[in-house]
Formats: structure tokens, sequence, C-alpha cells
């Protein structure tokens, strides 16, 4: 069949097809084109992504217009986390008339203000018209009457969809479906981190390449479709224009339908995306997954082609808005017509205006509006006290909203001040444990490392250590070899059995205690030994990516720049611990994104101890001291990691401490488990299940932490809206019920404005990435979620999936953002910029940012300023 339908195809056809192909440049459009998807990392380091990256320089709304004629998909709340919003009072139906008259005083009205008031009055309350409405006859005989009718506004040209989609629409087969599940096929395949047993043949030469040697012989497609694929180019590229050829794609249209096949499987191209990117390979990898995709494509549907072109005829168009004014309106099909057409066609143009994502962006502006005059509230009735007294332990802390709950109860608990930053401590480092050969990027994913620090230990501490850890690294390579041996797998059952059924029934009888012995078992057979950080630049370590260690320049640089930033210049108390953070839960795919995501998903103690260590040497105090930073002889800084599951401090560098010093350190130690109880009991009293005390905050934490079957150990950054930049004198006697970074800021140390702006650059854009992934996990859940915990597959040891043939999913568990399944716990707003600092500096702020003032102008994030004289709050936009 397919040779018949190639055969009839005109030549004149063909040539032109070819003259078309060959004015396609395919790299530039496969790059424009992937702006629709965004980078997915391994699950290992979960990175926090927004997924509209690529898109900001698009207003919001717009970006909402195309995703919903894209892939129907809503990026506005629901109107059932609507009502919930208002009934919890985080909506003030105030607001939302203020925007609505705000919007109507943009329109040109055809109709007197009083009536349009009242139809989108009523159009806000609901969310969709009813089907019985959409479909009634007498509806159908009013559209059809009215046919002809041209609006002003006129219709949006319709979206560019696959044509397989368009067929399966059309009851033609569901060859949208087996098209994705032969992509997943061969995505996890080639993307597989050497869990299959069989590695996929080819697989060095590049992925169309190894899917082109293979093809052929896929019992999963028919004989004639594998002869469609048999002569296929050896060039992805030539094979993707081939493939945009035999389907027809006009060339206008190119670059939207490559847009829409990402579309598809967002998670898996993303992943191939970040993979492309870490190589080196700008869009390489995807421009392997189009030529795949449309290759197969057209080989599923090519007895179907060409298809008729979509059109929408006029009684289509108009059919809901006149639903909208019979169901809103309260208009009967007899009193519309019965209007003079320039009165119905003024109607009609409201109606269409008047859409579901205006309805969206208006409720979701009221809802900002209500959390910005609430956050004004709390903050304005705790006016600033600038008089400070002399701590004695000064705790810097992430941003992370994890660590304000901590930060307050602190506070409260003895003379301690604390400090935000961004978690990486301003290092732009690659960590090396003791004796590992992987290096991780301890850092933003949008900062690039520049030196490698390592852990080391004397030649015979690292033998010994090793061997111990090898064994644990033996008996799970063993295992995992035997479950996948034909034969040895038939005694792994009869030789594990007893041991792995004790073990599970321990730790399903009790959890807690049994997953604590576990660990404390695993951790004390592979304790890892006292070791020392390659600080100094040095020659004799062996060759790396990154120069190891710093120079005594860069030292100070570090140091400084953090310092400065934070605005702790001077009034350095005794104690200062660099506090790091980390989770601990048991069984979790998604453990990593509970750890820091400014330090490229992993644990932030590292950071912490390096620079703890740094700010105590001789040569970084003199460089300071020289810069106008004079720390005491006596200040000694140490690092510590705030453990978020069970809200402790763990220290994890402690040097010799000055008798100040260690009488300060004594007495926080003397208040911490204090300060865990009262920050737990804060914390615990959110989960779902749990009243508002706990008799044991400490020990329910910690069994949550060690219950391998708990799905919401803790709420990780659900709840986040807000990021202020500013004195912690602003907020201190604030409670922010944890849902608010913290960044400290001092716009006096700061007449050049280079410390907002790098704290602009990396601190606010990387809460941006996590606000807007749980803004985009809770919204649509079913796309940018990942579904629910219990019934996830990890796959390929990259990623999740749900079953064993579905889209790589990018997002949160429906367990981090929703309370049950009925009541949302993140509140899905953009993210509250807050910044203490005079006019003039956000005027340059923004002036010098272009990139900045493009997310704040296309409502991406949301800017406030507040003046440092006055306490006066100034909205930007």
């Amino acid at each position: 069949m397919n040779t018949t339908i190639v055969s009839l195809e005109r030549p004149n056809v063909r040539k032109q097809r070819t003259e078309d192909a060959a004015a396609i440049n395919v790299a530039e459009l496969v790059q424009n084109a992937s702006k629709a998807i965004a980078p997915l990392w391994p699950i290992a380091t979960f990175i926090a992504r927004h997924p509209w990256m690529g898109l900001e320089h698009l207003p919001f709304e717009q970006v909402a217009r195309r995703l919903k004629s894209l892939k129907d998909i809503d990026i506005y709340p629901s109107m059932s986390m609507l009502r919930a919003a208002q009934r919890k009072g985080e909506l003030d139906p105030e607001f939302l008339e203020m925007r609505l008259q705000r919007w109507l005083d943009e329109q040109l009205l055809a109709l007197p203000r009083e009536e349009a008031e009242r139809f989108c009055r009523t159009a806000l309350q609901h969310e969709e018209i009813p089907n019985k409405v959409l479909t009634s006859p007498q509806l159908k005989k009013l559209a059809a009457k009215m046919k002809g009718m041209r609006l002003c506004d006129g219709a949006e040209r319709l979206p560019i969809r696959p044509l397989s989609l368009l067929l399966e629409e059309q009851g033609e087969g569901e060859w949208a479906r087996m098209l994705d599940h032969h992509m997943i096929k061969w995505c996890k395949l080639f993307l597989d981190e050497s869990q299959a047993s069989w590695p996929l043949p080819y697989r060095e030469k590049g992925f169309y390449c190894a899917w082109r040697k293979l093809v052929t012989n896929d019992p999963s497609l028919s004989k004639e479709q594998r002869e469609r694929l048999r002569n296929l180019p050896q060039d992805a590229e030539d094979a993707l224009q081939q493939a945009l050829t035999m389907l027809g794609i006009p060339h206008d249209a190119v670059k939207d339908y490559l847009e829409a096949h990402l579309l598809s499987l967002p998670g898996w191209t993303g992943m191939l995306q970040w993979r492309s990117q870490q190589f080196g390979q700008a869009h390489l990898l995807l421009v392997d997954y189009l030529a795949i995709r449309l290759s197969l494509e057209w080989a599923l549907i090519a007895p179907y082609l060409p298809l008729a072109r979509q059109k929408e005829d006029d009684e289509t168009f108009l059919l809901p808005l006149l639903a909208a004014w019979m169901h809103w309106g309260g208009m009967t099909p007899e009193e519309w017509l019965r209007l003079p057409q320039a009165e119905q066609q003024a109607r009609l143009s409201l109606a269409y205006r008047f859409d579901k994502i205006v309805r969206g962006k208006l409720w979701l502006e009221a809802w900002e509006d209500t959390q910005e005059a609430q956050l004004k509230e709390k903050i304005a009735s705790h006016s600033p006290n600038n008089e400070q007294k002399q701590a004695i332990v000064q705790l810097i802390f992430c941003i992370d909203v994890r660590s304000e709950p901590f930060r307050r109860h602190l506070e409260q608990a003895g003379p301690f001040e604390t400090y935000g930053c961004a978690g990486f401590f301003g290092l732009p480092i690659k960590t090396r444990e003791l004796d590992s050969d992987y290096a991780h990027a301890s850092c933003p994913a949008i900062v690039e490392p520049l030196h490698e620090v390592r852990e080391y230990a004397s030649a015979a501490i690292v033998k010994e250590y090793r061997g111990r850890r090898n064994v644990l690294l033996s008996l799970s390579y063993m295992f995992k070899k035997m479950k996948q041996h034909l034969f040895a797998s038939l005694l792994l059952p009869e030789m594990s059995g007893p041991w792995l059924g004790l073990h599970t029934l321990a730790r399903s009888i009790a959890p807690g205690g049994a997953g604590r012995a576990f660990r404390q078992f695993l951790g004390n057979w592979a304790k890892k030994p006292e070791t020392e950080l390659s600080l100094d630049r040095e020659s004799y370590w062996e060759a790396a990516d990154l120069p190891v260690g710093f120079s005594t320049e860069e030292k100070v640089r570090y140091v400084y720049r953090l310092l400065k930033g934070m605005g702790l210049t001077s009034r350095f108390a005794p104690l200062v611990v660099v506090c790091g953070h980390e989770s601990e839960t048991a069984n979790n795919p998604y453990a990593s994104s509970l750890d820091c995501g400014a330090c490229g998903g992993a644990a932030g103690g590292f950071n912490a101890r390096v620079f703890a260590a740094l700010c105590n040497l001789k040569e970084v105090r003199e460089g300071l001291a020289e810069k106008g930073i004079v720390i005491p002889e006596d200040t000694v800084f140490v690092a510590a990691e705030h453990m978020t599951t069970v809200d402790e401090l763990r220290w994890l560098y402690v040097p010799t401490l000055s008798e100040a010093a260690q009488k300060a350190f004594e007495i926080l130690q003397g208040k911490l488990e204090e300060v865990s109880r009262d920050a737990n009991n804060e914390r615990l009293a959110k989960l779902p299940g749990l009243g508002r005390k706990t008799k044991d905050p400490l020990a329910e934490a910690r069994r949550r932490a060690e219950d391998w079957s708990e799905i919401r150990p803790e709420w990780g950054l659900a709840g986040n809206g807000a990021f202020i930049i500013g004195r912690r004198q602003l907020t201190k006697h604030c409670d922010l019920e944890g849902k608010v970074f913290l960044h400290s800021y001092d716009w006096r140390e700061d007449p050049s404005g280079e410390s907002l702006a790098n704290i602009i650059a990396g601190p606010v854009t990387v809460a941006q990435w996590i606000n807007l992934q749980y803004y985009a996990s809770t919204i649509a859940p079913h796309y940018y979620g990942s579904g629910s915990k219990t019934t996830q597959t990890v796959t390929a040891g990259i990623g999740v999936m749900q079953g064993n043939a579905s889209d790589l999913l990018a997002g949160l568990p429906w367990q981090s953002v929703m309370a049950s399944d009925h009541e949302m716990f993140h509140s899905p707003l953009r993210l509250l910029v807050i910044i203490e600092a005079p006019r003039q500096h956000i005027e340059r702020l923004l002036e010098d940012d272009p990139h900045f003032r493009q997310k704040v102008q296309n409502g991406w994030l949301r800017l406030v300023s507040i003046d440092p004289d006055n306490g006066q709050w100034e909205k930007w936009s």
C-alpha cells in the first residue's frame, strides 16, 4: 500500500516538496522548537525545573493560550482550587472585583457597562458551560442563523497538531498513543544508566543511528511499516527533512509541528535535551529524537496521507459564544434575535475576549493580590527595631523556606542571630568525596563550577575505608547480577528469602526502630574517617577537569562576596555556624528533591564545611581586613547540617574553639533540643493525619524519616510563595509559616548594586524555578506532575514513570503538593519578590538586568520594593 501511495504522487509535487525541504534549516528549527520544553535532570540529582523557562520572552497569558490550544492544558488554577482558597481566607473577592474593573476599563465596550459587568461577574463564577447547553437544538439553530457573522476580534489560527493525533481524534485508530509507546521504548533503551541486562546495540553511534539499524527488526511494527523504514537516510537531519516532506508539513508550519511533537512527551525530550547539553552537543539528541519520531509517524499513518486540512466553520466558532450569553447572560434565543446586528456583535466580542484564559488570569491575580496584602500587613505590624543586641552565636542558613521556622524558633530561644543566603554559600565548586571517582557540581544549575574540592586522608586510612565500603558494594552488585541471571535467579529466593523477609517484617512492624538500626549498622560499617579538604591550589593533585582548590585571591573573593552580600561585615559573634541542609527519608526516589537545590540536588553540608574552613584561614582574614571586613581573632566558624525532616542540627566541622566560642557553643547546644521540639511541633501539625500537638514531636519526626512506607515524611518546599531580600529585622518577629525564602541583604553595604544583582541572578532565579515547578505540579499534575508515589516505577536509573510505558515524569508527586485527593496544600501562586532598598536601587536593577525586567513585565514573577526609610511598598510591573 505504501508503494502505491508514493507512486501516485505527481512528479512536480515531489519536486516542490524536495525544494521546500532543502530550504529548511533543521538545526535552527529544532533549537527554536525546543524552547517549549525544559531540560530534565536525572532523579538522583533532582533539580527543580521551571517548565516554561524557554518561553519567558512571552507573556504568561500568551503561554497559557498556547498550551491550551496545543495540549488542552490549563495553567491557571481550577475553580475548585479557587473556591478552596476562598474558604481558607487566601483569596479576597474584593481583589477579584478590582481586577475585573481594571480589565473592563481597558476594553472598548460597545454595550452598556452595567450589562458587561453583570455578564463578566456571572462568568467568573463558572469554569465551563454545561454540555447540555452547548448541545441544545435551540442553540444549534441559533448558531446556524448567525452563520456568516464576523467579529472584529477575529478568530485565532488553529494550532498545528501532529497528524497522528488528528487521525486518532477522527476515530481512525490509536496512532498517537502507538507512536508515543514506540518512542518511550526507544528512549528507555538509549538513555538507560546500566540498569538493563542487555544494553542497546550500536548505542555508542548515537540515538538515530542505533534506531535506524535496529528498527527494521522491530516485531511490534507490521511488515509494511518496517519496509517503509528500510531505506532511511543515514543522517538524522536528512531523515527529519524527508519525514516532514512525506508528511506534507508546510514550510511555515514546521517549527510549530516540531514543537507539538516535543510537547507530546516533554519528560523524555527534556532528558534528551539535558543529556545533549551535558556533552556540549547543543540540540543533537533532539534532532535524533524528532527524526525517529516523525519517521515512525510517517511509517504508521502513510496509508491515510494526505490528510484534509483542518477548518473551523462559523457555527463551531459561534456556538460557545452564544451559549455563554444564553447561560451566563440570561438571554433566550428569541431575545437574542431581536437585538440589532451591531449589539449582537458587541456581545459576541465580549464573550470572545472574556474567555477562560482571561477569567483564570483575573482569579490568579486576585489570589496573588490577597497574598501580597496579607504579607504586607504581617510585616508592617512588626516594625523593624534598629537597636541590635550583640548575639553570641550567628547562624547562616540556606534561603530554603524550611529554614524560616527553625530560624525563628532559634532566635526566640536565646541571644542568637540568623542570616540567609543561597545554600551553596557562593562557592562555584564540584565536590569529590573521599575515595570517589565522581565529582558532583555542588552549585545551582545556572552556575558553572570553576573549582573542584576533594576530601582526602592518608593512604592507609583510605585503603581501610575502601575495603569496608567495597564489601557492601560487592554484595549489592552480586545480588543484582543474580537477579538478572537465568539460573542464579532461581536459587536467589531460597538464599535471601529468610533474611529479606525478616528485614521486611521488622521495617513494617517497627519502622522507626528497625530503620534506625539498619541505617546505624550501614553507617558504622562504612563510616567515613576524619578527612581534610583540598582548599589550597597545589600542583600534585592528579589531573581533573577543573583546578583543585583555590588561590589565596579566590578564597578571599568568595568569602568577601558572600559576607558583603548578606550584610555581615561587622559585629561578628564569637561563634558563627554555617548551616547546610539535608533531608533524611527512606525508600524515596525523590529524596534528592528534598535536599539543597542550590547544591545541585545534593546535601549542602560539604559546601558549608568548605566555607567555614575558608573563613578560619589566616590569609583569608588578612585579605578581608584589607577590604574592610575585620573578623575578631576569637571568632570561630563551624559547619553544621540542618536535617529538615527532623529539624535537627548535626555538626560537621568543629575546629578548636576560642574560650568565648566554646562558651557560645555550649549555650547553643543546650538550646537545640528545645528549638528542634518547637520546630517539629509546628511542622508536624501541617502534615495530614496528625493533630495540632504531638506527644513527642522528635520521636514522630524520626519515625517518619525512617518509615519506608511514609509518603509524606515532610512537605519539602510546598507552600513557597515569596522571596524577601532585606535585613532580618524586617521579618524577625513575623511568623511567615515556612512559606518565604529569606535572603539577608543590607542596601547600605551595597552602593554599587552588585550584591543585589547577584542575588537576583542566582538565588532568585533558583527560587523561581522551584516556585514554578510546584505551581505546575499543582495546576496540571497529569502533565507537569508525576502522579502518586504509590504507583511510580523507577526506570533506566534516570527517573520515574507511571507503569512501564509512560512519559518520563518531570514534576513532583501528588503527595508533595496535595493534602488529600480533594484538598491542596500548596497554593499555586507565582513568586513574589520583595526587596528592601531605595527606589533608585530597583530602577538600576531593572535597567541593568533586562532578563529580570522581562520576567516581571511578562508575569513570570512579581516584584515589590519596600522603602527602608518610610516602609512604603511599591509594586513594579
